[in-house]
């Protein structure tokens, strides 16, 4: 190998480097766009506040193939102050939809913990729609190590 090769193998690792972070960025503030393009129409145009959702799940997960997740608005379930929906959603998965759940009054408590894939790190969002019309949410970012649920 001479140090021809080596100092153009160089600039052309170089030139990579470069275009992966030109691209990324881009890609990104897509998948914002397209996340909080899927919050409005879920809002149907209505403000949605920030708070009242409790989102747990790690911020660092080693694999994305399982992971654990609850969802839960604090609410005393009766028919004049009930959650209607939770609704979670995620910025990078191949489907933008991870979780859709209906409740009524007789339902006991409005939480929900489960267990989903993650592609890679990203922003996800939960939502609430409340019995008094109010919408609410909670955005979180979680890095994976490990991506799951990668089509191609």
């Amino acid at each position: 190998m001479n140090i021809a090769t080596l100092h153009r193998r160089h600039w052309l690792r170089a030139a990579g480097s470069a275009l992966a972070l030109a691209w990324h960025p881009v890609q990104a503030d897509e998948a914002a766009d397209a996340l909080r393009a899927a919050v409005r129409t879920w809002a149907g145009g209505q403000l949605v506040g920030e708070g009242r959702i409790t989102l747990d799940i790690a911020p660092l997960v080693e694999n994305g193939n399982a992971v654990p997740v609850s969802v839960r608005v604090d609410s005393p379930m009766t028919p004049a102050n009930h959650v209607r929906e939770l609704v979670l959603l995620n910025e990078r998965n191949p489907q933008r939809d991870v979780l859709r759940v209906a409740f009524t009054p007789l339902s006991a408590r409005a939480q929900v913990d489960t267990r989903i894939r993650l592609a890679t790190t990203q922003q996800l969002v939960a939502l609430a729609r409340l019995s008094d019309g109010s919408l609410w949410s909670r955005h979180v970012q979680v890095m994976v190590t490990l991506a799951a649920c990668v089509e191609g």
